[in-house]
Protein backbone atom coordinates (compact mmCIF):
# COMPACT_ATOMS: atom_id res chain seq x y z
CA UNK A 1 0.00 0.00 0.00
CA UNK A 2 1.26 3.46 -0.96
CA UNK A 3 2.50 6.11 1.56
CA UNK A 4 -0.54 8.13 0.99
CA UNK A 5 -3.15 5.34 1.29
CA UNK A 6 -1.06 4.60 4.33
CA UNK A 7 -1.37 8.06 5.90
CA UNK A 8 -4.95 8.65 5.10
CA UNK A 9 -5.76 5.26 6.86
CA UNK A 10 -3.45 6.18 9.92
CA UNK A 11 -4.84 9.95 9.81
CA UNK A 12 -8.72 8.09 10.06
CA UNK A 13 -7.49 6.16 13.15
CA UNK A 14 -7.78 8.26 16.75
CA UNK A 15 -5.47 6.79 19.01
CA UNK A 16 -2.93 7.08 16.54
CA UNK A 17 -0.90 10.65 16.89
CA UNK A 18 0.24 12.25 12.99
CA UNK A 19 2.96 14.77 12.99
CA UNK A 20 2.36 17.89 10.97
CA UNK A 21 5.83 17.24 9.19
CA UNK A 22 4.43 13.96 7.79
CA UNK A 23 1.14 15.18 6.75
CA UNK A 24 3.26 17.81 4.46
CA UNK A 25 5.70 15.53 3.03
CA UNK A 26 3.32 13.50 2.14
CA UNK A 27 0.98 15.92 0.51
CA UNK A 28 4.02 16.99 -1.60
CA UNK A 29 4.41 13.57 -3.04
CA UNK A 30 2.79 13.35 -7.01
CA UNK A 31 -0.43 10.37 -6.33
CA UNK A 32 -2.32 8.43 -8.86
CA UNK A 33 -6.07 9.00 -8.93
CA UNK A 34 -7.06 5.78 -7.01
CA UNK A 35 -4.49 7.03 -4.05
CA UNK A 36 -5.95 10.45 -4.42
CA UNK A 37 -9.91 9.52 -4.38
CA UNK A 38 -8.94 6.95 -1.24
CA UNK A 39 -6.89 9.59 0.18
CA UNK A 40 -9.57 12.58 0.10
CA UNK A 41 -12.54 10.28 1.33
CA UNK A 42 -10.56 8.82 4.47
CA UNK A 43 -9.71 12.66 5.26
CA UNK A 44 -13.28 12.93 4.89
CA UNK A 45 -13.70 10.87 7.42
CA UNK A 46 -11.57 11.91 9.83
CA UNK A 47 -13.38 15.50 9.60
CA UNK A 48 -16.31 13.70 10.61
CA UNK A 49 -15.20 12.29 13.25
CA UNK A 50 -13.76 15.35 14.16
CA UNK A 51 -16.38 17.38 14.15
CA UNK A 52 -17.93 14.73 16.50
CA UNK A 53 -15.97 15.66 19.74
CA UNK A 54 -14.22 12.68 21.70
CA UNK A 55 -13.84 9.16 20.97
CA UNK A 56 -13.56 6.81 24.51
CA UNK A 57 -12.80 10.26 26.81
CA UNK A 58 -9.55 11.45 24.95
CA UNK A 59 -9.27 13.96 22.06
CA UNK A 60 -8.22 13.82 18.58
CA UNK A 61 -4.30 14.68 18.18
CA UNK A 62 -4.71 15.52 15.00
CA UNK A 63 -4.69 19.21 14.60
CA UNK A 64 -8.17 20.27 12.69
CA UNK A 65 -6.61 23.13 10.48
CA UNK A 66 -4.24 20.35 9.56
CA UNK A 67 -7.31 18.23 8.53
CA UNK A 68 -8.83 20.60 6.27
CA UNK A 69 -5.42 21.17 4.78
CA UNK A 70 -5.34 17.77 3.80
CA UNK A 71 -8.85 17.03 2.95
CA UNK A 72 -8.56 19.67 0.49
CA UNK A 73 -5.47 18.97 -0.86
CA UNK A 74 -6.50 15.16 -1.42
CA UNK A 75 -10.03 16.55 -2.72
CA UNK A 76 -8.26 18.59 -5.33
CA UNK A 77 -5.96 15.86 -6.04
CA UNK A 78 -9.02 13.64 -6.94
CA UNK A 79 -10.54 16.23 -8.92
CA UNK A 80 -7.18 16.81 -11.16
CA UNK A 81 -5.77 13.25 -11.34
CA UNK A 82 -9.45 11.66 -12.78
CA UNK A 83 -12.32 11.39 -10.71
CA UNK A 84 -13.36 7.71 -12.17
CA UNK A 85 -11.56 6.03 -9.56
CA UNK A 86 -13.45 4.60 -6.70
CA UNK A 87 -12.52 4.48 -3.36
CA UNK A 88 -14.60 1.89 -2.27
CA UNK A 89 -14.86 -1.79 -3.13
CA UNK A 90 -18.00 -2.94 -5.86
CA UNK A 91 -20.54 -4.30 -3.55
CA UNK A 92 -19.21 -3.01 -0.40
CA UNK A 93 -21.72 -1.04 1.84
CA UNK A 94 -20.83 2.57 1.73
CA UNK A 95 -20.24 5.06 3.91
CA UNK A 96 -23.36 8.02 4.32
CA UNK A 97 -21.18 10.40 5.35
CA UNK A 98 -18.61 10.05 2.47
CA UNK A 99 -18.33 11.34 -1.04
CA UNK A 100 -17.05 8.76 -3.22
CA UNK A 101 -15.65 9.82 -6.94
CA UNK A 102 -17.69 9.03 -9.92
CA UNK A 103 -17.23 5.96 -12.34
CA UNK A 104 -15.82 5.91 -15.78
CA UNK A 105 -19.02 5.70 -18.02
CA UNK A 106 -20.08 9.20 -16.38
CA UNK A 107 -16.57 11.08 -17.05
CA UNK A 108 -17.43 9.77 -20.70
CA UNK A 109 -20.87 10.18 -20.74
CA UNK A 110 -20.44 13.64 -19.49
CA UNK A 111 -17.62 14.83 -21.63
CA UNK A 112 -20.02 13.87 -25.04
CA UNK A 113 -22.39 15.69 -23.74
CA UNK A 114 -20.58 18.14 -23.04
CA UNK A 115 -18.79 18.40 -27.05
CA UNK A 116 -22.17 17.84 -28.25
CA UNK A 117 -23.70 20.86 -26.63
CA UNK A 118 -20.48 22.80 -27.73
CA UNK A 119 -21.07 22.16 -31.49
CA UNK A 120 -24.65 22.61 -30.99
CA UNK A 121 -23.73 25.95 -29.95
CA UNK A 122 -21.30 26.08 -32.79
CA UNK A 123 -23.90 25.47 -35.73
CA UNK A 124 -26.61 27.86 -34.35
CA UNK A 125 -23.78 30.67 -34.07
CA UNK A 126 -22.65 29.71 -37.81
CA UNK A 127 -26.48 29.84 -38.60
CA UNK A 128 -26.86 33.18 -37.37
CA UNK A 129 -23.93 34.79 -38.61
CA UNK A 130 -23.71 36.51 -41.98
CA UNK A 131 -20.62 35.50 -44.17
CA UNK A 132 -18.32 38.12 -44.71
CA UNK A 133 -17.29 38.36 -48.12
CA UNK A 134 -14.06 36.93 -48.90
CA UNK A 135 -11.16 39.28 -50.60
CA UNK A 136 -10.20 38.99 -53.69
CA UNK A 137 -7.07 36.89 -54.24
CA UNK A 138 -3.80 38.95 -55.49
CA UNK A 139 -2.57 37.65 -58.60
CA UNK A 140 1.18 37.62 -58.08
CA UNK A 141 3.27 36.47 -61.34
CA UNK A 142 4.28 32.96 -60.64
CA UNK A 143 7.22 30.94 -62.40
CA UNK A 144 4.93 27.78 -64.34
CA UNK A 145 5.36 24.63 -62.69
CA UNK A 146 7.54 22.18 -64.56
CA UNK A 147 6.43 19.89 -67.09
CA UNK A 148 5.12 16.84 -65.33
CA UNK A 149 5.63 13.44 -66.98
CA UNK A 150 2.76 11.39 -68.72
CA UNK A 151 1.94 8.45 -66.56
CA UNK A 152 0.82 5.32 -68.55
CA UNK A 153 -1.79 3.42 -67.17
CA UNK A 154 -1.09 0.27 -65.74
CA UNK A 155 -1.95 -2.39 -68.35
CA UNK A 156 -4.66 -4.23 -66.65
CA UNK A 157 -4.59 -7.81 -66.70
CA UNK A 158 -6.71 -10.43 -67.78
CA UNK A 159 -7.83 -13.67 -66.16
CA UNK A 160 -8.29 -16.87 -68.32
CA UNK A 161 -11.92 -16.98 -67.21
CA UNK A 162 -12.85 -13.53 -67.51
CA UNK A 163 -16.45 -13.07 -69.44
CA UNK A 164 -15.22 -10.26 -71.06
CA UNK A 165 -12.56 -9.65 -73.92
CA UNK A 166 -11.76 -5.91 -72.42
CA UNK A 167 -10.29 -5.78 -68.96
CA UNK A 168 -13.10 -4.28 -66.49
CA UNK A 169 -11.34 -3.50 -63.36
CA UNK A 170 -13.47 -5.75 -60.44
CA UNK A 171 -15.96 -4.75 -58.12
CA UNK A 172 -15.27 -4.98 -54.55
CA UNK A 173 -18.67 -6.21 -53.76
CA UNK A 174 -20.00 -8.63 -55.97
CA UNK A 175 -23.33 -7.92 -56.43
CA UNK A 176 -22.73 -4.56 -57.40
CA UNK A 177 -24.21 -3.35 -60.29
CA UNK A 178 -22.45 -2.99 -63.80
CA UNK A 179 -20.31 -0.16 -64.51
CA UNK A 180 -22.14 2.22 -67.16
CA UNK A 181 -18.96 3.23 -68.68
CA UNK A 182 -19.11 -0.17 -71.55
CA UNK A 183 -20.70 -1.20 -74.28
CA UNK A 184 -23.75 -2.98 -73.96
CA UNK A 185 -21.79 -6.35 -74.67
CA UNK A 186 -19.37 -5.79 -72.23
CA UNK A 187 -22.54 -4.28 -69.65
CA UNK A 188 -24.46 -7.88 -70.45
CA UNK A 189 -21.50 -9.75 -70.20
CA UNK A 190 -20.35 -8.59 -66.80
CA UNK A 191 -23.99 -8.12 -65.44
CA UNK A 192 -24.16 -12.03 -66.04
CA UNK A 193 -21.06 -12.48 -64.23
CA UNK A 194 -22.17 -10.50 -61.24
CA UNK A 195 -25.08 -12.88 -61.03
CA UNK A 196 -23.40 -16.05 -61.33
CA UNK A 197 -20.89 -15.05 -58.53
CA UNK A 198 -23.82 -14.51 -56.14
CA UNK A 199 -24.35 -18.28 -56.16
CA UNK A 200 -20.33 -18.53 -57.12
CA UNK A 201 -19.73 -19.65 -53.18
CA UNK A 202 -20.92 -23.20 -53.80
CA UNK A 203 -20.68 -23.84 -57.11
CA UNK A 204 -17.78 -25.79 -58.08
CA UNK A 205 -16.72 -26.67 -62.09
CA UNK A 206 -14.91 -29.50 -63.10
CA UNK A 207 -14.03 -31.17 -66.63
CA UNK A 208 -12.57 -34.24 -68.09
CA UNK A 209 -10.65 -34.90 -70.90
CA UNK A 210 -13.34 -35.64 -73.33
CA UNK A 211 -13.68 -31.83 -74.08
CA UNK A 212 -11.72 -29.19 -72.48
CA UNK A 213 -12.22 -26.24 -75.03
CA UNK A 214 -15.43 -26.52 -74.43
CA UNK A 215 -15.12 -26.78 -70.34
CA UNK A 216 -13.03 -23.54 -70.35
CA UNK A 217 -15.55 -22.04 -72.06
CA UNK A 218 -18.66 -22.74 -69.92
CA UNK A 219 -16.25 -21.48 -66.65
CA UNK A 220 -15.25 -18.50 -69.17
CA UNK A 221 -18.97 -17.57 -69.22
CA UNK A 222 -19.74 -18.36 -65.89
CA UNK A 223 -17.11 -15.52 -64.25
CA UNK A 224 -15.65 -18.94 -62.59
CA UNK A 225 -12.57 -21.24 -62.32
CA UNK A 226 -12.53 -24.69 -63.81
CA UNK A 227 -11.54 -26.70 -60.13
CA UNK A 228 -8.02 -28.24 -60.07
CA UNK A 229 -7.51 -31.88 -60.78
CA UNK A 230 -5.83 -34.90 -62.18
CA UNK A 231 -7.44 -37.07 -64.52
CA UNK A 232 -5.02 -38.93 -66.39
CA UNK A 233 -4.15 -43.07 -66.67
CA UNK A 234 -1.03 -45.06 -65.28
CA UNK A 235 0.96 -47.37 -67.62
CA UNK A 236 -1.20 -50.23 -67.73
CA UNK A 237 -4.18 -47.51 -69.31
CA UNK A 238 -6.33 -47.31 -66.09
CA UNK A 239 -7.85 -43.98 -64.86
CA UNK A 240 -6.20 -41.75 -62.22
CA UNK A 241 -8.58 -39.17 -61.16
CA UNK A 242 -7.69 -36.98 -58.20
CA UNK A 243 -9.30 -33.71 -56.72
CA UNK A 244 -7.63 -30.94 -55.63
CA UNK A 245 -9.61 -28.58 -54.18
CA UNK A 246 -11.89 -28.51 -50.95
CA UNK A 247 -15.75 -29.42 -52.29
CA UNK A 248 -17.52 -30.71 -48.86
CA UNK A 249 -20.60 -29.09 -49.23
CA UNK A 250 -21.05 -28.09 -52.70
CA UNK A 251 -22.76 -28.07 -55.30
CA UNK A 252 -20.40 -29.48 -58.32
CA UNK A 253 -21.02 -29.92 -61.98
CA UNK A 254 -18.55 -32.62 -64.04
CA UNK A 255 -18.35 -31.22 -67.92
CA UNK A 256 -17.71 -34.76 -69.67
CA UNK A 257 -19.05 -35.77 -73.14
CA UNK A 258 -18.75 -39.76 -73.62
CA UNK A 259 -17.14 -38.88 -77.22
CA UNK A 260 -14.87 -41.17 -78.87
CA UNK A 261 -12.77 -42.78 -77.06
CA UNK A 262 -16.49 -43.69 -76.04
CA UNK A 263 -15.30 -46.30 -72.76
CA UNK A 264 -12.13 -43.71 -71.92
CA UNK A 265 -14.39 -41.21 -71.62
CA UNK A 266 -17.18 -42.77 -69.40
CA UNK A 267 -15.00 -44.62 -67.25
CA UNK A 268 -13.08 -40.89 -66.27
CA UNK A 269 -17.03 -39.88 -65.69
CA UNK A 270 -18.10 -42.70 -63.25
CA UNK A 271 -14.86 -41.96 -61.30
CA UNK A 272 -15.16 -38.54 -61.09
CA UNK A 273 -18.77 -39.22 -60.01
CA UNK A 274 -17.20 -41.15 -57.31
CA UNK A 275 -14.11 -39.16 -56.18
CA UNK A 276 -16.46 -36.03 -55.36
CA UNK A 277 -19.19 -38.05 -53.62
CA UNK A 278 -16.29 -39.75 -51.60
CA UNK A 279 -15.23 -36.25 -50.95
CA UNK A 280 -18.81 -34.94 -49.13
CA UNK A 281 -19.94 -32.84 -52.30
CA UNK A 282 -23.48 -31.71 -51.50
CA UNK A 283 -24.99 -32.30 -54.62
CA UNK A 284 -23.33 -33.87 -58.34
CA UNK A 285 -24.27 -33.02 -61.20
CA UNK A 286 -22.98 -34.13 -65.04
CA UNK A 287 -23.16 -31.63 -68.38
CA UNK A 288 -22.90 -34.92 -70.81
CA UNK A 289 -22.94 -32.65 -74.24
CA UNK A 290 -22.57 -36.32 -76.33
CA UNK A 291 -24.10 -39.23 -74.20
CA UNK A 292 -22.84 -42.16 -75.49
CA UNK A 293 -24.26 -45.59 -76.22
CA UNK A 294 -27.59 -43.40 -77.00
CA UNK A 295 -28.18 -45.50 -80.58
CA UNK A 296 -28.76 -48.59 -78.52
CA UNK A 297 -32.41 -47.84 -76.75
CA UNK A 298 -33.99 -50.69 -77.60
CA UNK A 299 -33.89 -54.19 -78.36
CA UNK A 300 -34.06 -54.45 -82.56
CA UNK A 301 -33.76 -58.18 -82.47
CA UNK A 302 -32.86 -61.12 -80.08
CA UNK A 303 -29.46 -61.89 -77.45
CA UNK A 304 -28.42 -57.98 -77.85
CA UNK A 305 -28.43 -55.32 -74.82
CA UNK A 306 -29.88 -51.86 -73.78
CA UNK A 307 -26.72 -50.31 -73.76
CA UNK A 308 -28.50 -46.84 -73.00
CA UNK A 309 -30.57 -47.68 -69.91
CA UNK A 310 -26.71 -49.54 -68.98
CA UNK A 311 -24.55 -46.32 -69.09
CA UNK A 312 -27.75 -44.71 -67.30
CA UNK A 313 -27.82 -47.38 -64.46
CA UNK A 314 -24.05 -47.10 -63.93
CA UNK A 315 -24.38 -43.12 -63.44
CA UNK A 316 -27.20 -43.73 -60.93
CA UNK A 317 -25.39 -45.93 -59.38
CA UNK A 318 -22.25 -43.92 -58.74
CA UNK A 319 -24.40 -41.12 -57.16
CA UNK A 320 -25.06 -38.48 -60.02
CA UNK A 321 -27.80 -36.16 -58.67
CA UNK A 322 -29.01 -34.74 -62.16
CA UNK A 323 -27.76 -34.78 -65.51
CA UNK A 324 -27.77 -32.28 -68.34
CA UNK A 325 -27.64 -33.59 -71.81
CA UNK A 326 -27.92 -32.00 -75.39
CA UNK A 327 -30.43 -33.73 -77.96
CA UNK A 328 -30.35 -37.17 -76.91
CA UNK A 329 -30.61 -39.72 -79.58
CA UNK A 330 -34.31 -39.99 -78.48
CA UNK A 331 -36.21 -39.05 -75.98
CA UNK A 332 -37.15 -42.25 -73.28
CA UNK A 333 -33.51 -42.13 -72.51
CA UNK A 334 -34.44 -39.95 -69.76
CA UNK A 335 -36.46 -42.39 -68.48
CA UNK A 336 -33.39 -44.87 -67.81
CA UNK A 337 -33.05 -42.73 -64.93
CA UNK A 338 -34.87 -43.32 -61.52
CA UNK A 339 -37.29 -40.78 -60.23
CA UNK A 340 -34.76 -39.34 -57.90
CA UNK A 341 -32.07 -38.07 -60.78
CA UNK A 342 -33.85 -35.30 -63.09
CA UNK A 343 -32.70 -35.39 -66.60
CA UNK A 344 -32.52 -32.41 -68.66
CA UNK A 345 -32.41 -32.60 -72.33
CA UNK A 346 -31.59 -29.36 -74.00
CA UNK A 347 -32.56 -28.92 -77.22
CA UNK A 348 -28.98 -27.71 -79.73
CA UNK A 349 -31.71 -26.95 -82.50
CA UNK A 350 -31.98 -23.43 -80.85
CA UNK A 351 -28.32 -22.68 -81.61
CA UNK A 352 -28.84 -23.20 -84.96
CA UNK A 353 -31.73 -21.37 -85.58
CA UNK A 354 -29.97 -18.12 -84.92
CA UNK A 355 -27.91 -19.20 -87.45
CA UNK A 356 -30.28 -19.91 -90.47
CA UNK A 357 -32.41 -17.30 -89.43
CA UNK A 358 -30.26 -14.79 -90.86
CA UNK A 359 -29.87 -16.29 -94.35
CA UNK A 360 -31.71 -15.30 -97.20
CA UNK A 361 -33.41 -19.07 -97.65
CA UNK A 362 -36.02 -18.78 -100.79
CA UNK A 363 -38.74 -21.39 -99.46
CA UNK A 364 -37.28 -22.86 -96.80
CA UNK A 365 -38.42 -26.34 -96.14
CA UNK A 366 -37.00 -28.54 -92.87
CA UNK A 367 -36.47 -32.22 -93.69
CA UNK A 368 -36.37 -35.21 -91.15
CA UNK A 369 -33.62 -37.77 -92.21
CA UNK A 370 -35.70 -40.55 -90.86
CA UNK A 371 -39.26 -41.11 -89.25
CA UNK A 372 -38.03 -40.72 -85.70
CA UNK A 373 -36.89 -37.00 -86.25
CA UNK A 374 -39.68 -35.52 -87.24
CA UNK A 375 -40.60 -34.40 -83.77
CA UNK A 376 -37.17 -32.64 -83.59
CA UNK A 377 -38.11 -30.84 -87.84
CA UNK A 378 -41.28 -30.25 -86.24
CA UNK A 379 -39.23 -28.13 -83.34
CA UNK A 380 -36.68 -26.27 -86.02
CA UNK A 381 -39.73 -25.17 -87.62
CA UNK A 382 -41.68 -24.00 -84.91
CA UNK A 383 -38.98 -22.28 -83.63
CA UNK A 384 -38.19 -20.35 -86.76
CA UNK A 385 -41.74 -19.14 -87.38
CA UNK A 386 -41.43 -17.99 -83.60
CA UNK A 387 -38.50 -15.88 -84.17
CA UNK A 388 -38.12 -15.03 -87.73
CA UNK A 389 -41.35 -14.97 -89.00
CA UNK A 390 -40.97 -18.07 -91.16
CA UNK A 391 -44.51 -18.89 -91.40
CA UNK A 392 -44.57 -20.49 -94.44
CA UNK A 393 -42.02 -22.82 -93.88
CA UNK A 394 -42.50 -26.62 -94.96
CA UNK A 395 -41.41 -29.55 -93.66
CA UNK A 396 -40.49 -33.01 -95.46
CA UNK A 397 -39.56 -36.30 -94.53
CA UNK A 398 -37.33 -39.28 -95.90
CA UNK A 399 -37.89 -43.16 -94.83
CA UNK A 400 -34.70 -44.94 -95.21
CA UNK A 401 -34.32 -48.74 -95.12
CA UNK A 402 -30.65 -49.92 -94.10
CA UNK A 403 -29.91 -53.07 -95.16
CA UNK A 404 -27.49 -52.97 -91.74
CA UNK A 405 -25.99 -50.62 -89.29
CA UNK A 406 -24.37 -47.76 -91.31
CA UNK A 407 -25.71 -48.60 -94.51
CA UNK A 408 -28.93 -47.42 -95.95
CA UNK A 409 -30.33 -49.68 -98.87
CA UNK A 410 -33.21 -47.23 -99.85
CA UNK A 411 -34.71 -43.85 -99.18
CA UNK A 412 -38.45 -42.38 -100.21
CA UNK A 413 -38.87 -38.73 -99.83
CA UNK A 414 -42.28 -37.49 -97.99
CA UNK A 415 -42.91 -33.98 -99.29
CA UNK A 416 -42.20 -31.65 -102.03
CA UNK A 417 -39.06 -29.97 -102.06
CA UNK A 418 -39.38 -28.69 -105.24
CA UNK A 419 -37.15 -25.40 -106.06
CA UNK A 420 -37.12 -24.93 -102.34
CA UNK A 421 -34.36 -24.62 -100.36
CA UNK A 422 -34.00 -27.84 -97.87
CA UNK A 423 -32.10 -27.47 -94.12
CA UNK A 424 -31.81 -31.66 -93.07
CA UNK A 425 -32.16 -31.28 -89.26
CA UNK A 426 -30.46 -34.21 -87.50
CA UNK A 427 -29.44 -35.01 -83.84
CA UNK A 428 -25.81 -36.09 -84.94
CA UNK A 429 -23.39 -37.24 -88.22
CA UNK A 430 -21.73 -40.74 -87.45
CA UNK A 431 -19.97 -41.49 -91.39
CA UNK A 432 -22.30 -39.12 -93.07
CA UNK A 433 -23.33 -41.63 -95.44
CA UNK A 434 -27.42 -41.00 -94.48
CA UNK A 435 -26.68 -37.18 -95.06
CA UNK A 436 -24.89 -37.23 -97.96
CA UNK A 437 -27.34 -40.01 -99.64
CA UNK A 438 -30.30 -37.62 -98.54
CA UNK A 439 -28.65 -34.82 -99.87
CA UNK A 440 -28.56 -36.12 -103.36
CA UNK A 441 -32.21 -37.56 -102.77
CA UNK A 442 -33.54 -33.41 -102.63
CA UNK A 443 -31.48 -33.10 -105.29
CA UNK A 444 -33.00 -35.35 -107.58
CA UNK A 445 -36.42 -34.01 -106.34
CA UNK A 446 -36.03 -30.88 -107.74
CA UNK A 447 -34.53 -29.04 -104.28
CA UNK A 448 -32.24 -26.03 -104.77
CA UNK A 449 -29.98 -26.19 -102.38
CA UNK A 450 -29.30 -28.08 -99.48
CA UNK A 451 -28.07 -27.05 -95.83
CA UNK A 452 -27.74 -29.78 -92.49
CA UNK A 453 -28.01 -29.02 -89.52
CA UNK A 454 -26.57 -32.02 -86.75
CA UNK A 455 -26.01 -31.15 -82.67
CA UNK A 456 -22.83 -33.75 -82.43
CA UNK A 457 -20.31 -34.19 -85.62
CA UNK A 458 -18.90 -37.42 -84.92
CA UNK A 459 -17.89 -37.83 -88.69
CA UNK A 460 -16.08 -41.07 -87.79
CA UNK A 461 -14.02 -42.69 -90.64
CA UNK A 462 -14.64 -41.14 -94.11
CA UNK A 463 -17.63 -38.37 -92.68
CA UNK A 464 -15.45 -35.36 -92.98
CA UNK A 465 -14.40 -36.53 -96.35
CA UNK A 466 -17.67 -37.44 -97.46
CA UNK A 467 -19.05 -34.03 -96.31
CA UNK A 468 -16.94 -31.99 -98.82
CA UNK A 469 -17.44 -34.00 -101.45
CA UNK A 470 -21.60 -33.72 -101.03
CA UNK A 471 -23.78 -31.97 -102.54
CA UNK A 472 -24.50 -29.90 -99.40
CA UNK A 473 -24.39 -26.62 -99.54
CA UNK A 474 -23.18 -25.98 -95.99
CA UNK A 475 -23.23 -28.75 -92.85
CA UNK A 476 -23.78 -26.77 -89.41
CA UNK A 477 -22.89 -28.75 -86.02
CA UNK A 478 -22.31 -27.78 -82.85
CA UNK A 479 -19.10 -28.27 -80.87
CA UNK A 480 -20.51 -30.78 -78.25
CA UNK A 481 -17.53 -33.07 -79.35
CA UNK A 482 -13.86 -31.53 -79.84
CA UNK A 483 -12.84 -30.24 -83.12
CA UNK A 484 -10.14 -31.48 -85.29
CA UNK A 485 -7.70 -29.96 -87.96
CA UNK A 486 -9.19 -31.62 -90.71
CA UNK A 487 -12.68 -31.00 -89.89
CA UNK A 488 -11.16 -27.01 -89.87
CA UNK A 489 -9.74 -27.53 -92.90
CA UNK A 490 -13.15 -28.25 -94.18
CA UNK A 491 -14.66 -25.47 -95.96
CA UNK A 492 -18.45 -26.76 -95.77
CA UNK A 493 -18.21 -27.47 -92.02
CA UNK A 494 -19.56 -24.82 -89.40
CA UNK A 495 -19.27 -25.47 -85.89
CA UNK A 496 -21.07 -23.49 -83.84
CA UNK A 497 -20.85 -23.09 -80.11
CA UNK A 498 -23.51 -24.33 -77.42
CA UNK A 499 -21.54 -22.97 -74.52
CA UNK A 500 -23.82 -20.07 -73.96
CA UNK A 501 -26.99 -22.28 -73.65
CA UNK A 502 -25.13 -24.88 -71.38
CA UNK A 503 -23.68 -22.30 -68.61
CA UNK A 504 -27.42 -20.25 -69.00
CA UNK A 505 -28.35 -24.02 -67.76
CA UNK A 506 -25.79 -24.94 -64.86
CA UNK A 507 -26.63 -21.08 -64.00
CA UNK A 508 -30.49 -21.46 -63.54
CA UNK A 509 -30.17 -24.87 -61.97
CA UNK A 510 -27.78 -23.38 -59.63
CA UNK A 511 -30.19 -20.60 -58.71
CA UNK A 512 -33.10 -22.89 -58.42
CA UNK A 513 -34.38 -21.18 -61.63
CA UNK A 514 -36.76 -21.96 -64.25
CA UNK A 515 -34.46 -23.88 -67.85
CA UNK A 516 -37.74 -24.16 -70.00
CA UNK A 517 -37.82 -20.28 -70.20
CA UNK A 518 -34.53 -20.98 -72.02
CA UNK A 519 -36.02 -22.64 -74.44
CA UNK A 520 -39.30 -20.30 -75.48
Amino acid sequence: MSAVSTFARRLAVTKVRVPFREARRLLSRPASAPQSSLFASTTARALSAQSQGRRGGRPLHADPSCLLALAAAATAASAVGGGAALCERVGAVRDPMTSYGISAEDVVKMELKKRATEQLKEKEAAATTTPEPTPEPVVEDVPPPPPRREERPAVPTINATSPVATAVAASPDPTAEPSTNMTPEEARLEAATLKAKKHGGGLKLFSGNGNMGLSLEIAKLLGVNLGRATVSSFADGEINVMIHENVRGKDVYIIQPTCPPVNNNLMELLLMVSCLNRASARRVTVVIPYYGYARQDRKMQARVPISAADVARLLESMGVDRVIAVDLHCGQIQGFFGPRVPVDNLEGGIVGIDHFGGKDLHNPVIVSPDAGGVYRAKKFKDGLAYKYGWEETGIAMIIKQRARAGIVDQMDLVGDVVDCDCIIVDDMIDTAGTLCKAADVLVAKGARRVFAFASHGLLSGPGNERIANSKLEECVILNTIPSTPQRAANEKLVELSVAPLLAQTIFNIHAKRSISALFK
